[in-house]
């Protein structure tokens, strides 16, 4: 590792698999997710990566050990590469995404666009997933507008909003109105998170169907036909098992 490029915190790296939420919902994908973030949500369901009780299970890795794991898991042939967390942005990836574009991978990231980056405008997707109430968390909006800026209309850019209740939707519809350019997907939350040491947790698959059913009566009662509305997939597949 040099100052140039420097060591990128890694809690772990899998895949392909699908990715299971958002704009690429479905779509084959290496994940790199990082450890650490400047968050602390209520509900968080990757507290492995986030919380630092768990940082013995992260491992400092320079961009080229990164990129060889991504090349063998996906057998060197090119998809999307998603870089998750945690915030993946408090991360160093503008080697790794340079020399993955170079081999013709696609980077995803998904922030709550509370760190700004200049290395934005060199993704293919960004996506800006401010925290709602429930988080226990407050959106920065002019550093979340600043990471909007820095990706420089090149990367396709969206909003993610993950719903809880009527409060979260409120914040969902202010987010909306705040980025009218954006794509908006919104997303039941998982009030079943699991514990990081038990990836077996039971996930309350009724509750979470329940909740999305009231989000779609939500946003067709408004008239928001400009939102779409997506379940976790991967928590309808696989429940809270990690790797997957």
């Amino acid at each position: 590792m040099t100052d140039t490029h420097p060591a990128i915190r890694v809690s772990e790296i899998f895949g392909p698999t699908i990715q299971g939420e958002g704009v690429l919902i479905g779509l084959p994908t290496v994940f790199v997710r990082t450890g650490g973030c400047d968050y602390r949500c209520s509900w968080c369901d990757s507290l492995h990566a986030v919380d630092r009780q768990f940082r013995h299970e992260w491992e400092m890795m320079s961009s080229d050990a990164v990129w060889q794991n991504v090349v063998a898991l996906s057998g060197g042939r090119p998809l999307m590469v998603s870089l998750s967390g945690g915030n993946p942005a408090i991360q160093p990836f503008g080697a790794l995404i340079k020399r993955g574009h170079d081999e013709g991978y696609r980077f995803a990231l998904e922030t709550q666009g509370s760190v700004v980056r200049e290395w934005f405008a060199e993704l293919d997707v960004l996506v800006l997933s401010p925290k709602p109430p429930s988080s226990e968390m407050r959106a920065d909006w002019a550093t979340i507008e600043a990471c909007f800026q820095a990706a420089q209309d090149k990367p396709q850019v969206v909003l993610k909003l993950v719903v809880f209740d009527e409060n979260d939707y409120a914040f969902a519809k202010e987010a909306a109105a705040r980025f009218p350019r954006l794509p908006v997907y919104l997303q039941p939350g998982n009030h079943t998170p699991p514990h990081p040491g038990n990836e077996n947790a039971p996930v309350d698959v009724d509750g979470i169907m329940k909740r999305m059913e009231w989000l779609v009566d939500s946003v067709t009662r408004d008239r928001w036909f400009e939102a779409r509305v997506l379940p976790q997939l991967h928590v309808m597949l696989w429940g809270n098992k990690r790797g997957v």
